[in-house]
């Protein structure tokens, strides 16, 4: 018996969680539940995150939370329930299958098969923006690699637990050579260890297209969190609806499962919603706490529900569909194919047991670090890069000297072209003359003559390099 944590939410929340746990109670499912209430109720109490603290309790607790769609009010400095969540929770991994169920729901894509592994703590989904002149704004995208490893590890576990053949990465590192690629890097030496299964790597825009055309050919795909979310609804719609996905959120302590619709509100309380998404989401919960029979037997009777042509309005199609039911309808014919399996979709098969094998994260030696310039951003009005050289070469010293400045990341000064446009950003590169290292207090004194010559410094960077090699990116163009 293993206890568990429920949220029924908002809109359409409470009716198909109601559906999904007669289900899977049906089955057989060994649950004991602890029901909390979140979202748009706690919200306008006056809690800007949605939860109370007693709930948090429970859900540390149990460590399993099956979570319907909630709804987050408009305005007010609300906050996402679902990223605090898998940030607070630890919830590192993002997973959704996305599979065909052709021909009983429409779709293109009829061999399309596949899981989406994203990473969902760090990247642009930090959210540390800051304005820095009139003109830009700035959000800063953090990769980390312990993120990396866990997330990568994830995905060949999965792989290799749940009898997949190929693991893809996709990340952008041919442009962004310092985030992504790390990703890439620990991706290649992750895949080291696993031979058994192929390993590949698209840059993310020609993977996204390629995905989108013929996802038949990827199996599993791993990426960053940004990335991510848009592949997996866009995989989730291409397969049929992103309404019948679910998701899983996992980390090293606790697991949040849900559907990856939203609350629907308009469709509340009408006994016209579809739970199978939910459902999926709590398929993917028994797995993970080791109930797989009844993960099994469950995924197979919808499969088998699905394929009779018992469908709800969202998926309902003449000439396809044999009969429209409502959420309870529905669930009552899942119900009753407890024990079939369908004849034409593909059946499920679960390892008994299966456990994916995901050691926490080592520290790496610390790596030889050196100071080798810094990098000066500067709010300036004016337009001609030549002008902006000529101020702060003022600032210069004889151990350090402007080498560069670009804006919006390309290079202006020196050599630079007329036809760049500028904007009132501008990033200016100081080093050490005859390639010496920098020193802290040479920095704080460079930002004190800056000061004095009125030049208005709204951010530094120190340059670095670990084990001779640089940890910045330079400009375009140089």
């Amino acid at each position: 018996m293993t206890r568990i944590t429920v949220a029924k939410g908002d809109g359409i929340g409470p009716e198909i969680m109601d559906a999904t746990l007669e289900i899977i109670k049906a089955a057989g499912a060994q649950l004991e539940i602890d029901e909390i209430e979140v979202g748009e109720k706690v919200y306008l109490s006056g809690n800007t995150s949605g939860i109370a603290p007693e709930s948090w309790d429970i859900i540390r607790k149990n460590k399993v939370f099956l979570k319907a769609p909630i709804t987050t009010p408009q305005g007010g400095g609300y906050k996402s329930l679902n990223v605090t969540t898998r940030k607070f929770l630890g919830l590192y991994s993002n997973v959704r299958p996305c599979m065909s169920l052709h021909p009983f729901v429409e779709t293109k894509h009829p061999e399309m098969d596949i899981v989406i592994i994203r990473e969902n703590e760090e990247d642009l989904y930090a959210g540390i923006e800051h304005q820095q002149t009139d003109e830009v704004v700035q959000c800063l995208k953090l990769i980390s690699r312990p993120g990396c490893e866990k997330i990568i590890r994830y995905a060949f576990e999965y792989a290799k637990v749940y009898g997949r053949k190929k693991v893809t990465c996709f990340t952008k590192d041919n442009i962004m050579k310092q985030t992504d690629g790390l990703f890439h890097q620990v991706f290649d030496e992750i895949a080291a260890e696993y031979p058994e299964i192929e390993n590949e790597h698209w840059i993310i825009d020609i993977g996204a297209a390629k995905m989108a055309d013929t996802p038949e050919v990827f199996d599993v795909i791993v990426t960053l969190n940004l990335y991510g979310d848009v592949l997996s609804d866009v995989a989730a719609q291409i397969a049929g609806s992103v309404g019948l996905a679910g998701s899983a959120n996992i980390g090293e302590e606790c697991a949040m499962f849900e559907a990856i619709h939203g609350s629907a509100p308009r469709r509340a309380g009408q006994n016209v919603a579809n739970p199978s998404g939910l459902l999926e989401g709590a398929v993917m919960m028994l797995n993970h706490i080791g109930q797989t029979e009844i993960a099994e037997k469950v995924q197979n009777a919808w499969l088998k529900t699905i394929e009779d042509g018992i469908h709800t309005y969202d998926i309902y199609k003449e000439g396809v569909s044999k009969q429209k039911v409502g959420t309870k309808e529905f669930a009552q014919a899942v119900i009753a194919n407890l024990g079939q399996k369908p004849k034409l979709l593909k059946e499920v098969s679960y390892a008994k047991d299966a456990v994916l094998s995901l050691p926490k994260y080592e520290k790496k030696p610390t790596k030889n670090k050196e100071l080798v310039g810094v990098d000066l951003f500067v709010h300036w009005n004016g337009t001609d890069p030549n002008e902006l050289a000529s101020k702060l070469e003022s600032i210069n010293t004889e151990n350090k000297h402007l080498t560069m400045i670009t804006n919006r990341g390309i290079k202006v000064w020196p050599d630079g072209f007329k036809e760049t446009y500028c904007t009132d950003h501008w990033r200016c590169r100081f080093k050490p003359t005859n390639g010496k290292l920098l020193h802290q207090n040479e920095i704080i004194n460079l930002l004190s003559k800056a000061l004095d010559a009125k030049i208005d410094v709204i951010k530094t960077e120190n340059l670095y390099e670990f084990d001779g090699k640089p940890g910045y990116s330079l400009g375009q163009g140089q």
